[in-house]
């Protein structure tokens, strides 16, 4: 498991959706071409994929869809509860707070904080805004989430990680230090920002593709 590469496990959340999905639509069965169709990749790769944690389906008749569904959402950790905590106050914080999917699958974020006196005390999501000098190994949070300015990003992971997170997710634009024994995953959306740029700039320059004329033969 240790093997496993990232771009799998980011690859094993698509197939989860897409089982969602397809469960929704009352299918029993689905075939590695389709998982395949839907996420615009091959049938061999999710063919591998799969295999990398076991086997799951039947030459010829593809996939249960609620026993693969159960099977990935274990592998992903998703059968059981994750306590969270969210560190900043400001408009990710509050948009983070706001969204209930977190909840749906199994992330339950139980605690806000943040460093201005201004914020403190307010109510975000249904929880009282508590002082950063708060967070604290009594609380229990597995998961510490960064919604800070840059500059106080560092200082926030090296305060979760005294509190016993085991995993950061962050939603500053830096790179930050931690344990080896603590998963730290980055969100930079304005990255994200800036390689959509760049896609759209060098597509514009380079132009719709003209067509080769037909040689009559």
């Amino acid at each position: 498991m240790s093997r496993i590469s990232e771009a799998t496990v980011r690859r094993l959340s698509h197939y989860y959706r897409v089982l969602e999905e397809v469960a929704a639509e009352g299918k029993r069965m689905i075939s590695s071409h389709l998982l395949a169709e839907r996420e615009g990749i091959t049938s061999a790769q999710v063919r591998k994929d799969l295999s990398s944690f076991g086997s799951f389906g039947r030459r010829g008749l593809g996939y249960h869809v609620e026993h693969l569904r159960g099977e990935i959402r274990a592998l992903l950790g998703l059968d059981r509860r994750w306590r969270a905590c969210v560190v900043g106050a400001g408009h990710i914080g509050t948009a983070l707070l706001g969204y209930r999917g977190f909840s749906d699958q199994g992330f339950d974020i139980v605690a806000v904080f943040d460093a201005d006196a201004e914020r403190v005390g307010r109510t975000l999501g249904g929880l009282v805004v508590r002082p950063v000098a708060q967070l604290s190994a009594r609380d229990g949070f597995e998961i510490g989430v960064i919604a800070t300015p840059v500059r106080a990003a560092q200082e926030v992971a090296d305060a979760l990680v005294a509190a016993g997170v085991s995993g950061i997710l962050n939603f500053a634009p830096r790179k930050l230090r931690v344990p080896e024994s603590v998963a730290l995953r980055t969100v930079d959306m304005t990255m994200e920002f800036e390689s959509l740029s760049y896609a759209l700039t060098h597509a514009r320059a380079a132009g719709p593709r003209r067509r080769r004329p037909r040689v009559a033969r």
